[in-house]
């Protein structure tokens, strides 16, 4: 073999052999882009814009493949917990859609209404009350003369479903305005009671939550005023 031959097959085993690492690296590099883009899953993106409350529709959504990885824990990979359900607030077109997105069902049995009244600090317990609380509902109502009035319990141990975060509105007295920040508390009521609350939020003095301690029950209450007028505060001394 002379020296030109030599070269020549010498030149071939490099390239082979560059070939060969070069095939290891392609491979090593595709098993790293799948092992950062794979496996895929389903999500559900908003094919127009969603109104705030607004019952979700197959035709809002449309299926999008994308890696597990990207994937929040909260998004919604299942269309029928999606379907039906309410958003809680407005949703751009091409959102990705997930759980944290929706409203809650409803547990309210079949014989309760949901209704909100939204109270402050001093009508709220002071922001104490939370979601699965029970309270009692008081309303002062005044007479026609202002010169007195009574406070009345409208309903007991009632279920708090829901309380929102504080929200700021415009309030005014005479020709004064000012902002006060109120909290929307929604409660499960039977439906006559429903009828009490919504009276007295309409037309009573002041509307106020009243918090329980553990464990009270209406069985355990019967000893309790139902109401209490100017007059009878001033037979018992507790008022001047």
């Amino acid at each position: 073999m002379n020296p030109r031959q030599r070269r020549g097959v010498i030149l071939m085993v490099l390239a082979g052999l560059c070939a060969i690492a070069l095939f290891f690296v392609s491979v090593n590099w595709v098993g790293s882009v799948n092992a950062k883009v794979s496996p895929l899953v389903k999500t559900y993106r908003a094919t127009d814009a969603i109104p705030a409350y607004s019952v979700i529709e197959a035709d809002d959504v449309e299926t999008v493949e994308v890696p597990a990885r990207w994937v929040s824990t909260s998004a919604a990979v299942d269309i029928k917990s999606l379907v039906g359900e309410r958003v809680a607030f407005n949703v751009d077109e091409g959102t990705y859609l997930s759980d944290d997105m929706l409203l809650p069902r409803s547990s309210l049995n079949e014989d309760e209404r949901e209704i909100a009244l939204t109270v402050d600090a001093k009508t709220g317990i002071a922001g104490r009350v939370q979601t699965g609380d029970f309270v009692d509902v008081y309303a002062v109502f005044t007479n026609s003369e202002g010169t007195g009035g009574t406070s009345r319990v409208l309903v007991r141990n009632v279920r708090v479903v829901s309380v929102r975060g504080v929200e700021t509105q415009t309030a005014g007295k005479g020709d004064s305005f000012g902002e006060e920040q109120i909290i929307p508390v929604t409660l499960a009521l039977q439906p006559k009671a429903a009828l009490a609350v919504t009276y007295a939020d309409a037309f009573a003095t002041s509307v106020r939550l009243v918090g329980l301690p553990p464990g009270v029950t209406s069985k355990n209450r019967s000893n309790e005023p139902e109401s209490v007028s100017g007059t009878d505060l001033a037979r018992s001394g507790g008022a001047s």
